[in-house]
């Protein structure tokens, strides 16, 4: 008879539940057999989304796309191996809503247009984007307001960490601004605090759907005082390989300054980010928080910021009472007059911190206020550099510790910071800087990270670095740490600025001993 284990069929299904595809292999490349403790074994497939970048005709992006090295855990065989991005089949209108244009005269392509079924077509189905070694990152560039979302799949030894940051630059108009995001995996259910109703604000959510089936989503807002009555009873359709940007103005009549949005899917799976935009304050990317819990961190508030704002959300049955601190180069401390947050039970709460950084970068700490229970909470901030019409906004979500190691793809000679956040212990990082896009050889260093503080540092830089780079961050020792890179830059004497905060790639799987013979036999 065959005989087959089932921790067997356990291992390979929870790989597959974590990155979409996963084959079970031996590290030395030979069949598994039994073990007594898990193995950390390389994913064989990732897949990533990136929104359509832009809807003005102003708009530069640039595409950064890496996987780290054999000398930062990363793979080395890539026979066969394929890492790419495509364009989505199609970039679909939204919900009913009337287009929009900014300040340059753009129309605001197909985000809020009559849902007609019509479509905004790609001109190409050719690779946007094709990685062919690990260890060397590759760039490709787009202009104007055409760039579509992009599909896209690594597979082999391309696949474990594989990493690609969207950069794009608007000169002028009302979405003018650098906005940086992660490409990201698709999912079931996505929190995004720290969007907005306000009527001097164009925010949307950008639904992309990488697989060969529809997928059927629902989105909820969630202001001060609550859920906010929707306009869609039926869900949104994204069809099988294609991108819809919605207007969150157009899903509501209720207004509302600090807005949660709730992406979950009923079929299917999309990838989801929201896209902030005023008139005074340029716009960027809002990725989605961590997943709630009592305990956050949220990473590199720069230096110079001139506001900070704090928005948070409780998705369960109970209050959360919250203590909010900073976490300096020296140490932590309770900020003057923003010590404490209560997030009422499915209820957005924000906090006004001003410039709580007061020249030195840090990050906000979260957690339970003494005596209150642990309740999980979302949270982001949406943190603002310049004055008055010099303004520039980046959003920097909640997000998990890097367990083994994270990526930032695209970094300068110049302007980028490196925030390594460590809430708890002292720990030991160390950062590889990669080869540059079109020459260089990587660099390495080690910091260390005192606990209770967070350390920023112009990062290392490839020697003789033509192009751009990427950043790996892998902790060695010690306590947990959080990790953001900022990206500074400035134009025209506004202060232009995106962060990113870096979530563990997830290029390696624990994989459960077997109870027994993994080997199937026939008797």
């Amino acid at each position: 008879m065959n005989r087959t284990t089932l921790s067997l069929l356990a291992a390979v299904t929870s790989l597959a539940a974590v990155t979409g595809f996963a084959a079970l292999t031996a590290p030395d490349g030979g069949a598994a057999t039994g073990a007594t403790a898990p193995a950390r074994l390389p994913v064989e497939r990732s897949s990533l989304l990136c929104p359509a970048p832009a809807t003005s005709d102003l708009a530069e992006t640039v595409y950064t796309s890496f996987t780290p090295g054999p000398g930062s855990g990363g793979g080395s065989a890539t026979s066969g191996a394929v890492a790419e991005l495509k364009p989505s089949v199609a970039t679909l209108r939204g919900p009913a809503g009337g287009e929009k244009k900014d300040e340059a005269g753009e129309e605001d392509g197909a985000d809020g247009a009559e849902n007609d079924g019509s479509a905004k077509k790609p001109p190409s189905d050719k690779p946007v984007v094709t990685l062919k070694q690990p260890g060397k990152p590759v760039a490709a560039k787009a202009s104007g307001s055409a760039a579509p979302a992009l599909v896209g799949t690594a597979t082999g030894g391309l696949a474990p960490g594989w990493t690609t940051q969207q950069t794009t630059v608007v000169s002028a108009g009302s979405g003018r601004g650098v906005l940086g995001v992660h490409c990201t995996a698709p999912d079931t259910d996505l929190w995004f605090p720290g969007a907005s109703l306000a009527e001097d604000r164009q925010d949307y959510v950008h639904l992309t759907n990488p697989d060969d089936s529809g997928a059927l989503v629902d989105i909820e807002l969630y202001g001060k005082d609550g859920s906010l009555k929707s306009q869609l009873s039926d869900g949104i359709q994204v069809p099988a390989g294609a991108s819809v940007p919605v207007l969150l103005s157009t899903l509501t009549t209720d207004p509302a300054d600090d807005v949660t949005v709730h992406v979950t899917t009923r079929t299917g799976r999309v990838g989801a980010a929201v896209r902030g935009a005023g008139d005074e304050i340029g716009s960027d990317w809002l990725p989605a928080s961590a997943d709630p819990a009592g305990t956050l961190v949220l990473p590199g508030v720069p230096a110079d910021a001139t506001s900070v704002r704090l928005v948070a959300f409780a998705p369960g049955d109970d209050d959360a009472e919250l203590k909010v601190r900073l976490a300096g180069a020296t140490g932590t401390l309770n900020p003057a007059g923003a010590e404490s947050l209560r997030v009422k039970s499915g209820m957005t709460a924000s906090l006004e911190m001003k410039d709580v950084t007061k020249g030195e970068a840090g990050s906000i700490l979260l957690s339970p206020a003494e005596g209150a229970p642990a309740t999980g909470v979302v949270a982001a901030l949406q943190v603002t550099r310049g004055k008055g019409d010099k303004q520039e906004i980046a959003y920097i979500p909640a997000t998990a510790p890097v367990t083994e190691r994270a990526t930032a793809a695209d970094n300068r000679a110049e302007g980028s910071v490196l925030s390594l956040a460590a809430p708890g212990a002292t720990a030991q990082v160390r950062v590889t800087a990669s080869a540059g896009t079109e020459g260089g050889s990587r660099a390495v260093k080690t910091y260390t990270v005192k606990g209770g503080t967070t350390l920023a540092v112009s990062p290392p830089v490839p020697a003789g670095l033509k192009g751009s780079y990427a950043l790996t961050v892998e902790p060695q020792s010690g306590g947990p740490v959080h990790a953001a890179r900022t990206l500074l830059l400035p134009q025209d004497g506004i202060q232009m600025f995106t962060v990113q905060t870096l979530p563990d790639d997830r290029g390696l799987v624990a994989v459960p001993a077997a109870e027994q013979d993994l080997s199937v036999l026939d008797d």
